[in-house]
C-alpha cells in the first residue's frame, strides 16, 4: 500500500498540494480534515451541542459521508460549501479534540487507504497517528501572515485580520488538544511553502520521492 502522507497547519497549502501531488502519482487524494468538518456540519444540523462529547461522538459514528476530490456528501446532502462556513470553522477544532470522533475517523480513512491500496491523504496527523509507516510524510508550513492572506482570499465574507486570528485561535486548539495534536513527525520533511508556487511544491515532493 503506497501512503503519502502531508499534514501541516491551516492555510499551509495541504489541500492544493496533496490534490496536485495525487494527481502526479496516479493516487486518490483525501482531505481527512474535511471529515472533521462534517462532523461538525452534522452536529449543528441536528440542532447538537459540539461541546457535547457523547452526542458528537454518536453523530460521528452514525454519519453517511462521502469525500470527493472536490465535493462532501453528508447524510445524503452535498455539504461541500456549508462545512467550510463560519460555524463549522468556530466549532471544528472542539469536534476534532473528541477522542471518540477521532477514533472513528481515523479508522475510516486507513480503511479508505486499504480499499484503495493507498493514496495522498492531508490532515494534521496523517504522519503521527493514521499512517505512521507511509513512505513519505511531509509537514508543510508557512509563515502565518501568509497563511492568513492565503485563506482571506478563499473565505470572501471575512476580512484579513478576522482570518488571522482564527488561524492563530485553531492553531493552538490543534496544537495543545491531548489526542492525536498537530504536530511533525519526527520522520517527516518540513517544506516552507512561503513565497512557493503550487508546482514548485509539488516538484518538491515529487523529489523527495525520487
Amino acid at each position: 500500500m503506497r501512503v503519502i502522507a502531508i499534514d501541516g497547519p491551516a492555510g499551509s497549502g495541504k489541500s492544493t498540494v496533496a490534490k496536485a501531488v495525487a494527481a502526479r502519482l496516479g493516487l486518490e487524494y483525501l482531505d481527512t480534515g474535511a471529515m472533521y468538518r462534517s462532523v461538525a456540519y452534522a452536529v449543528l444540523r441536528a440542532g447538537g451541542d459540539p461541546a457535547d462529547a457523547e452526542f458528537t461522538a454518536n453523530v460521528a459514528r452514525s454519519i453517511e459521508l462521502k469525500v470527493g476530490l472536490d465535493t462532501v456528501t453528508v447524510n445524503g446532502a452535498d455539504a461541500t460549501l456549508e462545512i467550510r462556513g463560519p460555524e463549522v470553522n468556530r466549532c471544528v477544532s472542539l469536534v476534532a479534540a473528541n477522542p471518540a470522533v477521532r477514533v472513528e475517523m481515523v479508522s475510516r480513512q486507513r480503511e479508505w487507504a486499504e480499499r484503495r491500496g493507498g493514496g495522498v491523504l492531508e490532515g494534521r496527523d496523517i504522519g503521527t497517528v493514521v499512517f505512521p509507516n507511509a513512505e513519505l510524510k511531509v509537514y508543510l508550513t508557512a509563515d502565518p501572515a501568509e497563511r492568513a492572506r492565503r485563506r482571506a482570499k478563499e473565505v470572501t465574507d471575512l476580512d484579513y485580520e478576522t482570518v488571522a486570528a482564527d488561524l492563530a485561535r485553531r492553531d493552538t486548539l490543534d496544537s495543545t488538544r491531548d489526542v492525536d495534536p498537530l504536530a511533525e513527525a519526527d520522520d517527516a520533511v518540513l517544506v516552507d511553502t512561503t513565497g512557493l508556487s503550487i508546482d514548485e511544491v509539488v516538484e518538491v515532493i515529487e523529489g523527495l520521492l525520487a
